[in-house]
């Protein structure tokens, strides 16, 4: 399994920090789960970090069964057109968006008792 992040490094503006996390909520993630071959999606609000730690806004996770859907993700249509929204959104945010792939492996936790 993969899941390619698209870290947003950085604040958001402040006073606006509603009104971004609604604009991420009404216009981008209709798009987000639309991409081909997505197996789920997960927006993440950053809360709180270690002190001297990066600030990240917001962090998008995006799961895909293996490389190939996710490359055909990265070419559709709707990938294209969630950056141009993208753009938008980062009238509401002072920083950078990088993204990382990753290929995750699950452990279930164990058992106390």
């Amino acid at each position: 399994m993969i899941i390619r992040y698209a870290l947003f490094e950085g604040q958001i503006l402040q006073g606006r920090e509603a009104e971004f996390r609604q604009f991420v909520k009404e216009k981008l993630v209709p798009l987000w789960t639309r991409f081909p071959g997505a197996e789920e999606i997960r927006v993440l609000d950053g809360t709180q970090r270690d002190e001297g730690a990066p600030e990240y806004a917001m962090a998008l996770a995006i799961r895909y069964p293996d490389r190939d859907a996710c490359d055909r993700a990265l070419r559709s249509d709707v990938r294209f057109q969630s950056r141009d929204v993208t753009a938008e959104l980062m009238k509401l945010f002072t920083g950078r968006i990088h993204h990382h792939v990753f290929e995750a492996n699950e452990y279930a936790p164990a058992q106390l008792g």
